[in-house]
């Protein structure tokens, strides 16, 4: 059933890593039930490959091609595609510190329950504890928190996406609230 209050159909989220912007997705598709497409999935193939970027294109314009949707991720290869029709971009702005000790967790619960996420991957732990690799999610958390900070805003006002809505959430409570209300 959906909120008389929040009629978008379209939703795209984005946040840097750790900030639950799949989770947000999961709980915005039990609660408006439209469909919660996961970015990392249309990227990431089996054995950890890349989707190579005419692929993860097709894949994103064929899900999001449905009149409804939550999208969540921070591809800019695909990002003219969802953002161009959305009605709404909804951004987990938390502090790097929310965004560590979410990623921390849940790499931690992922390594310990060996947790299948996309297209058979299992997410390996001892990569992450090598801080200055590529291969590391907080090398990446530490890379684009500052980048994305900047990069919304300016994305923001940019004419092609005037038409979208936003809601800027800066802390999880704030979040939970309003999908409380949802």
């Amino acid at each position: 059933m959906k909120n008389a209050t929040f009629s978008h159909k379209r939703i795209v989220i984005v946040g840097t890593t750790g900030s639950g912007k799949s989770t947000l997705g999961s709980n915005i598709e039990k609660k408006l039930g439209i469909p919660h497409i996961e970015l990392d999935a249309l990227h990431w193939d089996p054995g950890w490959q890349e989707a190579p970027t005419e692929v993860m294109r097709e894949r994103v314009k064929k899900a999001i091609s449905a009149e409804s949707w939550a999208v969540d991720g921070n591809y800019s290869v695909a990002r003219d595609l969802s953002w161009a029709r959305a009605e709404i971009i909804i951004w987990l702005d938390y502090s790097l510190a929310i965004n560590f000790w979410r990623l921390f967790t849940r790499t931690i619960r992922r390594a310990l329950t060996q947790e299948v996420i996309w297209n058979g991957n299992r997410e390996p732990f001892l990569p992450h504890l090598k801080l200055w690799s590529d291969e590391s999610l907080f090398h990446w958390l530490f890379k684009t928190y500052w980048r994305r900070k900047r990069e919304y805003p300016a994305l923001l006002a940019l004419p092609e996406y005037e038409h979208l809505d936003l809601l800027r959430f800066t802390s999880p409570k704030e979040t939970d609230a309003w999908l409380e209300k949802l």
